[in-house]
């Protein structure tokens, strides 16, 4: 297997434990226990998958999450946090800020190594996707930039068009308006969250020729995702 895991946890129990069961599947660990450990772990090495702590002595997991999508070295690698907090609100803020999954303390090490599998396949079919998307009988090509409904081009700006590819990339994945700063825009200082509603408002009248503009959802005080489910079940 080898794939590599940093471990990002401050309670040496836990570590050894992971580190253990982590071994036994075959996994090589990386561990640290602080983000500043971390971030000096990463600035040698690119694990396959980070496990990152939710509360840290020197900062926040959550933030450092946040941070690491946004680098181009390291926002493709996935992401699991790990918290003692089960709250629905503190999973949708991780999971926003760009985590891949979540898990809640304490758990098992079989749960665990089963989210990681699963978010190591995830991961692996994203990277062996063609450039194409397709949903119904939209269609987006990212190497051209692209986008037609049977034929007939879709004009749609850089910045409307990395929105759709993320939303669609992420499909049914509620992700606030900072989150898709983030993501999207990179989190300017200069942007306001107020310019995710613009764009939005323009994808959707790009898409609405074509009914499509129902496809990106408001989801209300949380932000946006897309979602063809409601779509496609009342187009039959």
């Amino acid at each position: 297997m080898n794939n590599t895991i940093l471990l990002v946890e401050d309670e040496q129990p836990i570590r050894s434990m992971l580190q253990y069961a982590l071994s036994i599947e075959g996994y090589k660990t990386v561990e640290a226990e602080t983000v500043r450990q971390a971030q000096a772990s990463l600035d040698g090495s690119h694990p396959d998958l980070i496990l990152m702590d939710w509360m840290l002595p020197d900062a926040s997991g959550v933030d450092m999450v946040e941070y690491l999508k946004r680098q181009p070295d390291t926002k493709e690698i996935p992401i699991i946090m790990l918290t003692a907090n089960s709250a629905e609100e503190q999973k949708i803020h991780g999971l926003n800020a760009g985590a891949d999954d979540y898990i809640t303390k304490p758990f098992s090490p079989r749960e665990l190594i089963a989210r990681i599998h699963a978010v190591l396949r995830r991961d692996h079919s994203k990277s062996n996707e063609q450039d194409i998307l397709v949903i119904d009988h939209l269609k987006i090509d990212k190497a051209s930039h692209h986008v037609d409904v049977d034929g007939a081009n879709i004009d749609l700006g850089p910045t409307e068009f990395r929105l759709l590819v993320f939303l669609i990339e992420n499909a049914e994945r509620i992700y606030s308006r900072s989150s898709l700063l983030n993501q999207v825009w990179g989190r300017s200082a200069y942007v306001e969250e107020r310019t995710v509603d613009v764009h939005i408002l323009r994808l959707r009248r790009a898409l609405s020729p074509w009914d499509y503009d129902g496809y990106i959802q408001t989801v209300r005080s949380i932000g946006y995702r897309f979602s063809a489910k409601v779509e496609l079940e009342t187009r039959r």
